[in-house]
């Protein structure tokens, strides 16, 4: 089974529409029409599954050593479960990723802004 064609992310409060724009045997690649934003699903398989999730953004600003120029600054956030082949269920690897994402939404989301802060 794969993700649905197109998926949907939001940011700022914009939904941006992300169809897809290749596979492969492990993998899927998401586009946004005007190429400034990208979901990547990849899976490894070895000793350990490793799963990942990548979103990168993209914007156009004035290059600020040559303002009368542009440029295209991008940054990118990837959720990774590493896990063991076997000993645990979905269902057990999935309450892991909750917490995770539940501890870095939880509220104003004042533990992602300490992390982008650089704080540990």
């Amino acid at each position: 089974m794969s993700f649905a064609d197109p998926q949907t992310v939001t940011v700022s409060g914009t939904p941006i529409t992300l169809p897809r724009t290749g596979s492969g045997e492990s993998s899927g690649t998401f586009t946004s029409a005007d190429g400034l934003y990208q979901m990547t699903v990849s899976h490894s398989y070895g000793r350990r599954n490793r799963r990942a999730l990548k979103l990168t953004g993209a914007k156009i600003s004035a290059d600020p050593l040559v303002p009368s120029q542009n440029i295209r600054p991008s940054m990118s956030v990837t959720l990774v479960a590493d896990v063991p082949v076997n000993g645990y269920t979905v269902t057990e690897e999935k309450a892991i990723v909750d917490a995770l994402v539940a501890y870095l939404t939880a509220g104003t989301g004042a533990q992602v802004t300490k992390l982008l802060g650089g704080e540990s």
